[in-house]
């Protein structure tokens, strides 16, 4: 099974940008879709960008359509997520998750990945 570490995370002023890494190990990462997910304090986690498995195609939430970019090197086994313009409702923990490539794409839905990270932190100061 894949194993994801995701990093990256800090913390940032209105306006700014962060990349955000995910590195994967124990499988290989053309075999899986992968997505960003995040959670805010006493919020549910919510979906924020996917890409396919071989990059041609992505999805994202509409709160962070045009200022998220997400991305993916198979041959590095690693996926990214550019964030920028952040604003302070970006706050959350940040989890990047593989879901074995299938017939459907895009998934939103959290429960349809099967491997996720440990979560990486993004603070973003007014």
């Amino acid at each position: 099974q894949v194993q994801l570490v995701e990093s990256g995370g800090g913390l940032v002023q209105a306006g700014g940008s962060l990349r955000l890494s995910c590195a994967a190990s124990g499988g290989t990462l053309s075999n899986y879709n992968m997505g960003w997910f995040r959670q805010a304090p006493g919020k549910e986690r919510e979906f924020v960008a996917s890409i396919n498995w071989n990059g041609g195609r992505t999805d994202y939430a509409d709160s962070v359509k045009g200022r998220f970019t997400i991305s993916r090197d198979n041959a590095k086994n690693t996926v990214s997520l550019q964030m920028n313009s952040l604003s302070p409702e970006d706050t959350a923990v940040y989890y990047c998750a593989a879901d074995l490539r299938g017939d459907v794409y895009p998934k939103r839905v959290y429960s349809a990945y099967r491997y996720w990270g440990q979560g990486t932190q993004v603070a973003v100061s007014s």
